[in-house]
């Protein structure tokens, strides 16, 4: 006997939709993995480095004191913040669309909420329309929370290109993490974080491209969301590639010592020095202006020390609170 197998209660519009979803899923979850170890790793490095002292800048002028614990730490919070887009975008997408068929429903008697519990999903998209509805919406929503990963990747590697650079001359990388040049002999550029760079920004590029294909499209399968999957799928690779060179990477940057002994960052202190003038009883205007005759007449004198104790501060980096905040995120 013959036996032949028909499309039952589905179609390739639901059945491509539930794989979306599924892949959606995993890669989510290995996002958050990488960024996680990414976290681990930003944070040991504060913790090592959390007693060097470093020049903090505003509007590229010199500011205030700085640390490499503050500066690690900075970009270590800034990823839980990225964990909770990533954790948003997860529960999007965690919502079973199969059965919606070409997206009106079937007329056979099936049991979606069987399936949705078979293949893993916290919950089910009701609304046979509301499915069909989710392709666009949940790459976008993905996009948006990759560009959260890959803005905070970016601005880390723009601060390591820059902390690199003789003028600045904060850290410096092994041969392995840098490049030479063709025809001049002592240089030594950071290729990999200038790519890491390059290749996040393209990322946060993405979130508008999809919009700008589904925007305008009804309710309904269009052929048109066909095209998400051209930015979408090499995105997610080049982003877990960025992830997984960066947390190779960070582990060898090396921290320059006494950089403050460098006249130029005296000035650093006028805050901390006014402060200090004001707990003593003196109006902050009288002391701002004292402080600037100070600079003014060349008389002032730097302590190079922090008294910061607030939470958060340069001598207060609540790492052990940070880290818990990242574990009830992730």
């Amino acid at each position: 006997m013959q036996v032949k197998k028909i499309h039952t209660a589905r179609s390739r519009n639901d059945q491509v939709l539930v794989d979306v979803h599924l892949y959606l899923k995993d890669e989510i979850k290995a996002l958050k993995e990488q960024v996680k170890a990414l976290f681990d790793l930003m944070i040991e490095s504060a913790e090592k480095h959390q007693n060097v002292l470093l020049p903090g800048y505003t509007h590229l002028q010199i500011a205030m004191p700085s640390s490499f614990g503050m500066w690690f730490s900075a970009y270590a919070e800034t990823l839980i913040d990225d964990i909770t887009m990533l954790n948003a975008a997860l529960k999007i997408v965690d919502q079973n669309p199969l059965g919606s068929a070409a997206g009106y429903g079937s007329s056979f008697p099936i049991n979606r909420t069987f399936t949705t519990k078979e293949l893993g999903f916290e919950t089910l998209k009701y609304n046979s329309v509301a499915a069909q509805m989710s392709r666009g919406k949940s790459e976008k929503t993905v996009a948006f929370a990759m560009s959260s990963v890959a803005a905070t990747l970016a601005k880390f590697s723009m601060d390591v290109c820059l902390y690199m650079s003789q003028n600045f001359d904060f850290i410096g990388l092994p041969a392995h993490l840098t490049t030479g040049s063709s025809i001049m002999p002592h240089k030594k550029n950071p290729d990999v974080f200038e790519l890491i760079r390059g290749k996040c920004n393209k990322i946060q590029a993405l979130p508008y491209e999809i919009t700008l294909i589904t925007n305008n499209l009804p309710s309904g399968y269009h052929r048109d969301l066909q095209l998400l999957k051209e930015g979408l799928f090499p995105a997610i690779q080049n982003l877990q590639a960025c992830l997984d060179i960066a947390i190779f990477s960070i582990k060898d940057i090396q921290v320059k010592d006494n950089i403050l002994s460098d006249p130029k960052y005296n000035y650093l202190f006028t805050v901390d020095t006014l402060n200090e003038m004001v707990v003593a009883g003196i109006p902050f205007r009288d002391a701002y202006k004292a402080v600037a005759e100070q600079l003014e007449n060349g008389t002032f004198e730097s302590p190079k020390e922090t008294k910061h104790t607030h939470e958060g501060s340069i001598n207060n980096l609540c790492l052990d609170e940070i880290k818990e905040k990242m574990n009830k995120a992730f």
